[in-house]
């Protein structure tokens, strides 16, 4: 069993979100994955080549496939549950739900800008 004890962010809604998923059932959601990949559903989403998170215009081979609840943490590999994302934003959204990933936006929206002196 995963754990996701360690999947959480401090001082969040989500701070006692704790749930336990079989690793038998992440590779089967991960193969379901691979496979959506090849649809032709997915391959028209990517054309449209929007990056669910910022808004940004990419070209279908710089976009990545993002679960919006992380195979890891329960979520489907089903095509309500996957977003095409730009790899920066994947990378920086990682095993985040959606109200965690807001929250995390929210708190870099609030952090002081360096100033350039």
């Amino acid at each position: 069993m995963i754990s996701n004890t360690d999947i959480f962010m401090k001082g969040t809604v989500m701070e006692h979100f704790i749930l336990e998923v079989n690793e038998t059932d992440v590779r089967r959601e991960r193969e379901k994955s691979r496979e959506l990949r090849k649809s032709r559903w997915w391959q028209n989403r990517l054309a449209l080549g929007g990056c669910h998170y910022c808004g940004g215009s990419f070209s279908p081979e710089e976009l990545t496939m993002d679960h919006l609840v992380p195979v890891s943490r329960g979520g489907k590999a089903s095509r309500n549950n996957v977003v095409p994302a730009c790899k920066e934003c994947n990378s920086r959204k990682k095993y985040l739900l959606p109200i965690e990933w807001e929250e995390y936006l929210a708190k870099q929206d609030n952090q002081p800008m360096e100033s350039s002196k």
